[in-house]
């Protein structure tokens, strides 16, 4: 029992690491495999080469526009949404998350970016009905748009190269308020895409993508997770639900009254809250041996699931 036990772990083990392999290998930029390895993307590599195998838009990382023809009625109300997003930039209301509770974007804040949310997986949040409610009129009558917020990033900032973790969606950008210029830009595996006021994209968010604002302006985007289309109607129902759960663990609010966090990132706030100022300071002084630590850890614990005795299974 024991044996078979360890040979079910040890298989299920390498198809893990060969799913993430696959997702590491697709598209012309990568991460180092040993990142991608403890990557946060890492987890869905399963669930997300099942919607690639599924996925009825070719395996491109900046997508045919005109593919989309229900972002239609955004773009052409794009100074309406512009001018609202324009009201919440002046008030300080796009903001990074104030208590922690947003473990989606907990990086990016770091780097000047900041966001509001509109719509979280087909649930307006009561702030932005009450602030900006034709922009979220517009949103909800959009079938297939799953989540919908304002972004900010700041002048001369940068995002690093990252894959979003799930394919079960695609990402829909609209510029607002932008410089115009090439020196405000995103790259999806490689291939530019410069914000403009008006201009839209929608590109596959899995791919490593880094953004870059060389301007002295704050870009603001209308932003939006996009369902994937798919070719299979038992594929749309799984993802569907998945993309619904998904939603509701990882609901983040706007304000500090009486929005939904969801679990993950209540968890996410609990652990902001135990760590200590500098916490992160072995890490930046030691960076070798932090990350020697880090993979030896990740050996030994493997060495314990696989290779050390079980009593329980004698």
């Amino acid at each position: 029992m024991l044996a078979t036990a360890r040979l079910v772990l040890l298989a299920v083990l390498a198809f893990f690491v060969l799913c993430v392999l696959l997702v590491h290998l697709r598209g012309r930029v990568r991460l180092k495999f040993r990142r991608q390895l403890v990557d946060h993307s890492a987890v869905f590599a399963p669930y997300n080469l099942l919607m690639y195998a599924f996925s009825a838009v070719p395996a491109r990382p900046i997508l045919d526009r005109r593919g989309f023809p229900q972002l239609d009625r955004i773009q052409a109300n794009w100074q309406t949404i512009r001018d609202e997003a324009l009201a919440l930039s002046d008030e300080g209301r796009i903001r990074a998350a104030a208590k922690g509770n947003d473990a989606s974007f907990a990086s990016f804040f770091k780097q000047g970016w900041k966001r509001f949310y509109l719509t979280w997986y087909g649930e307006p949040l009561p702030s932005a009905l009450a602030l900006c409610p034709k922009t979220v009129a517009l949103v909800q009558s959009i079938p297939g748009i799953k989540a919908a917020m304002f972004a900010t990033l700041a002048p001369n900032s940068r995002l690093n190269p990252h894959r979003d973790p799930f394919a079960g969606s695609l990402r829909y950008h609209l510029g607002l308020i932008t410089p115009n210029s090439r020196d405000c830009a995103i790259f999806v595996d490689g291939e530019e895409h410069a914000w403009g006021d008006g201009k839209d994209v929608v590109f596959d968010e899995t791919f490593v993508h880094w953004v870059e604002n060389k301007t002295d302006q704050t870009r603001v985007i209308f932003f939006a997770d996009v369902e994937r289309p798919l070719k299979s109607r038992l594929m749309r129902t799984i993802n569907h639900r998945v993309g619904a759960f998904m939603g509701k663990i990882t609901a983040s609010p706007n304000d500090d009254g009486s929005e939904k966090t969801g679990f993950v990132n209540r968890l996410f706030a609990l652990g902001q809250r135990w760590r200590k100022p500098g916490g992160n300071a072995f890490k930046r002084r030691h960076k070798r041996l932090y990350k020697t630590t880090k993979y030896a850890g990740i050996c030994v614990l493997l060495w314990v699931l696989i290779a050390a005795p079980w009593p329980f299974l004698r």
